[in-house]
């Protein structure tokens, strides 16, 4: 199985500008009438970043609130990741550059 890279879009600023909150302190009681009672700082770095961890209990209230489905407020794309593969060259004449080390360097003036 490979691995996958998620990549999301937390879209919650562009859907309260639509519904015209322009600031968490304008969300805030939306929220609060939902049970969620944050102070206003702390809705705001909710909402302006892309947060690693939200409740459920929080993304439902904001989904309520703002009138739109959880898919509205996150987008996501998953794809497969990118593996590196070591190639081996075939042949028992070439040799492996692991075993050599580099010199180190003399410098030397122009007089000597």
């Amino acid at each position: 199985m490979s691995r996958r890279e998620l990549t999301y879009t937390w879209r919650v600023r562009e859907i309260m500008a639509r519904r015209r909150i322009f600031t968490a302190k304008e969300l805030a009681p939306l929220l609060h009438e939902r049970g969620i009672t944050l102070t206003p700082n702390a809705i705001w770095r909710i909402v302006s970043g892309e947060p690693e961890r939200v409740s459920l209990k929080m993304l439902v209230a904001l989904c309520d609130a703002l009138d739109v489905e959880m898919n509205d407020l996150i987008t996501y794309t998953a794809v497969d990741a990118k593996t590196v593969r070591r190639r081996k060259a075939s042949g028992d004449d070439i040799p492996d550059m692991s075993d050599y080390r580099p010199v180190r360097a003399r410098i030397v003036d122009d007089d000597d």
